[in-house]
């Protein structure tokens, strides 16, 4: 399928991105295991939300919609009645995360744990991302992995259980390896204490601790521990998606008559970095209504039309912006000066290669930027042109484009644009929303 995008007149109106997608597999998750039944709204949607509930469901998670079935966002209400710690059972097929890194992994942890056997693929490409990261501590713990490339790809067959803690230190920062070994190191028969080189999403820990885990950390601290814990059920209302909210706020500080509202927003310090880069810009974004929701803090964010400048994006600061990173690169192409992006290698490995499918589309689209080993160089021009740009079958540089058409003179075309339906089905209704110029 492909979309052709108009550049739009003007961009006003009020959008609320899906559920967060982290808090809703880790409220999945952890409430599968927990012991009660809980209730989660706004689940997040999309190809991933498929993904993580078949999985639990395989493992025999009791998992059921007690809202109307054509009901979607804050009114959508699943119902998770706990198995405990050690109530989950052995699948009776191959358990299939889809598309989804968040979920073959945060699963791999849970599995590590059980003492059962189970297999946990994905489609294509999944399969060609890295697993070594998950199965080493996994492995160093007492289960046993095995997967393609001596364990460094999936598919992975687990036989876990009987799990001591570990001292671990992490090689790279990052939410899904933390996450893994916080799900096993939960079951394990000492304590786990885990050491990271930089910040990371903290949606697990949060959570782990407000449902009763003996888990220990300091938002100014690298290290975390955990103990064996026992979980108790807990009601989640998930907040809207900062990673989808991202894109209409880099629309709105590019656009030249822009003021869009983006409503019930997380802004959870750990997932804040977009934020941060675009104020460091100097984007004209305030927010209003800041409260808590299952505590997770939320706004509603305000972003008006802007006159960025340049930035350098690298360092610590990279794992808290790293699936933004292909929609701030559009952002530096609308700021003066020149933009640098580093220690992002990582989106080399990702559902695409994030670096080459940003840089290729954009320079398409008439964009001064070119790729580094780690990263993009971006000369801010103020201006793009349409054209014909590929998604690359991956739902943010879908997203990118479709926002990069909006922005550029002419008409953009975004193959295989379908890829959004991934984590954000609504996306390009959104768009057409937002777009005066597209409106009837």
């Amino acid at each position: 399928m492909q979309r052709t995008v108009e550049n739009a007149k003007d961009l006003s109106g009020s959008i609320s991105p899906p559920g967060d997608k982290s808090i809703s597999h880790r409220s999945a998750i952890l409430n599968s295991i927990a012991t009660g039944s809980a209730k989660v709204s706004n689940f997040c949607v999309g190809d991933d939300r498929n993904s993580i509930l078949s999985c639990l469901r395989g493992l025999g998670a009791r998992i059921s919609q007690t809202s109307p079935k054509n009901t979607t966002g804050p009114d959508e209400i699943f119902r998770i009645d706990g198995c405990g710690s050690d109530g989950l059972t052995e699948p009776l097929n191959v358990l299939n995360a889809g598309n989804s890194g968040t979920t073959i992994r945060l699963i791999s942890g849970l599995l590590a744990a059980q003492s059962f056997f189970s297999v946990i693929t994905g489609d294509d490409s999944l399969r060609k991302r890295p697993m070594k990261r998950i199965t080493k501590p996994l492995i160093l713990m007492g289960s046993r992995i095995s997967g393609r490339q001596n364990g460094s790809l999936a598919p992975l067959s687990i036989s876990g259980g009987n799990l001591s803690g570990i001292n671990y230190e992490m090689p790279v920062a990052s939410a899904q390896l933390k996450s893994a070994i916080l799900l096993a190191g939960m079951h394990a028969k000492s304590k786990t204490t885990i050491l990271q080189p930089s910040k990371s999403r903290d949606h697990t820990e949060r959570m782990m601790k407000a449902m009763g885990a003996d888990v220990n950390y300091d938002e100014d601290s690298l290290e975390i521990s955990i103990s064996t814990s026992e979980l108790k059920s807990m009601d989640v209302v998930v907040p809207c998606d900062i990673s989808g909210a991202s894109f209409w706020m880099i629309a709105g500080c590019c656009h030249p008559n822009a003021e869009i509202k983006i409503s019930n927003v997380g802004i959870n310090p750990s997932r804040t970095g977009v934020l941060e880069v675009l104020l460091e810009m100097g984007a004209n974004i305030t927010k209003e209504n800041i409260s808590s929701q299952s505590g997770e803090p939320t706004a509603d964010i305000i972003v008006k039309t802007s006159n960025l400048k340049s930035v350098e994006i690298g360092g610590q600061i990279i794992p808290r912006v790293i699936d933004e990173l292909p929609i701030l690169a559009l952002a530096a192409c609308f700021a003066e000066g020149k933009s640098i992006i580093r220690d992002a290698k990582e989106l080399r490995v990702k559902e695409s290669d994030r670096i080459s499918a940003t840089v290729s589309g954009l320079k398409t689209l008439g964009a001064d930027i070119n790729e580094t080993e780690d990263g993009m160089i971006i000369n801010g021009t103020g201006k793009l042109t349409g054209g014909t740009v590929q998604s690359h079958h991956d739902h943010r540089i879908a997203m990118t484009m479709g926002i990069a058409g909006l922005v550029a003179s002419g008409n953009t075309t975004i193959l295989n644009s379908e890829a959004a339906e991934i984590s954000y089905p609504s996306f390009w209704d959104e768009l057409g929303h937002i777009s005066v110029e597209n409106r009837p």
